[in-house]
């Protein structure tokens, strides 16, 4: 059975074990106790709530056990279909990486490595693969490792184990298709893996890269201390997205998103090491930015309620010239799967095939317009953590 407990005496605990352990200096242990009980001086009444939300949730998790896939009612049978792989990247370290493949319908043109995002999988591009292959482009969507049926399920590997983990998966692909172009493609998590793989020194020489939607963005000092606290402590313990104060919108498809939560590759509860990681993740991608490499489209929504409007305005101004931005209008998180999202579809194919003229839906200038406007300047989101969990579907796709 779970127990009520008390917030003072856990973060005492925690401080005792921060102290004791090394795992916090003390000044972030005084912000620490400052955030979870609401008494941080900026007076942000936020920081309060997030912190002893994150305190609840992670110390009430009655198990560390993954829950099965919900049983679809019979409307929902078809979202709930487990397709299996078409290919598997066998890695240096022996991991077996399995892999959807939607090949080129006419002479190939282009390949493109396509990275879902958190708790998704390689199915989160089943939906738009076919509107590349018609135009000759083959859609490679391999599960990225902790997700899907890749190894470590519901774990955190680490993003130097995942960024290695593309670079391998680029040198299979480029000696499977030497003389023809290879792009990258992420969808948020997978955008702030292609962000740090293309930022360093040596990153691997593709065609271009595509962000949809990247994770990147400084959560500012303090915002993550009692999660960094909580993962040390608790670092299997699962959240379902249930009990949060904060609900969003992935998406206006609803179509889309029942596919998403009954896919029995999709992960519907988070270990606390796994959000801290992607914390630490969006936090080193934000960073790195800046140093990113070869041509970048870099696509955002301007409805999008997970990456917001102050966190991306920041990295596009941060990113070097080089980088084609593009604003989609009513655009949400999960662009590709939004009911508009051919337009980022058709966006992607003119920037690969044609990059030297404007994108088809005006997305240059709608960008350069909604950073002329001051947007995120003084937006929310500066301090807010990264929580849709697709247990958030419950409501929505119930029987």
């Amino acid at each position: 059975m779970c127990s009520t407990i008390s917030v003072t005496p856990v973060v005492r605990g925690a401080a005792r074990y921060g102290w004791v352990r090394g795992a916090l200096p003390q000044h972030d242990l005084r912000r620490m106790r400052a955030v979870l009980l609401g008494r941080e001086r900026d007076g942000s009444p936020l920081l309060g709530r997030l912190g002893m939300a994150v305190l609840a949730l992670g110390l009430a998790a009655c198990t560390t056990t993954l829950p099965p896939p919900p049983k679809p009612p019979a409307r929902f049978a078809a979202a709930a279909r487990l397709v299996p792989p078409d290919h598997t990247f066998v890695l240096s370290d022996g991991a077996r990486i399995p892999a959807r493949v939607w090949p080129a319908q006419q002479q190939e043109r282009a390949v493109l490595l396509a990275l879902h995002g958190f708790n998704d999988s390689r199915d989160a591009w089943e939906a738009p693969a076919p509107f590349f292959s018609q135009r000759g482009i083959t859609v490679i969507a391999p599960d990225q490792r902790g997700f899907g049926q890749a190894p470590l399920r519901g774990g955190w590997a680490g993003f130097a184990r995942m960024v290695a983990d593309v670079r391998e998966e680029i040198a299979q692909i480029q000696q499977a298709h030497p003389h023809t172009p290879l792009y990258l493609a992420g969808e948020s998590m997978g955008g702030a893996v292609l962000i740090l793989l293309m930022a360093q020194p040596d990153a691997p020489k593709v065609a271009g890269t595509l962000l949809l939607a990247p994770a990147v963005w400084n959560l500012g000092a303090g915002a993550d201390i009692p999660l960094r606290v909580l993962a040390s402590l608790f670092p299997r313990n699962l959240l379902t997205g249930r009990e949060l104060p904060v609900h969003v919108v992935a998406s206006d498809n609803m179509a889309a998103l029942i596919r998403l939560y009954y896919d029995p590759l999709t992960l519907r509860a988070t270990r606390l090491e796994a959000l801290q990681g992607l914390v630490v993740l969006m936090k080193q991608s934000a960073h790195a930015a800046r140093h990113i490499h070869g041509p970048i489209l870099c696509v955002y929504g301007d409805k999008d309620q997970l990456v917001p409007p102050s966190a991306m305005a920041e990295i596009w101004r941060s990113m070097p010239k080089q980088v084609r931005l593009d604003l989609i209008p009513g655009g949400h998180h999960l662009l590709l799967r939004d009911r508009n999202g051919r337009l980022v579809m058709q966006d992607m194919v003119g920037w690969m095939t044609t990059p030297e003229t404007w994108l088809p839906s005006g997305g240059d200038s709608a960008a350069a317009a909604w950073l002329a406007q001051g947007v995120g300047e003084t937006a929310w989101g500066k301090n807010t953590l990264p929580l849709f969990l697709p247990a958030q579907m419950d409501q929505l796709a119930a029987p």
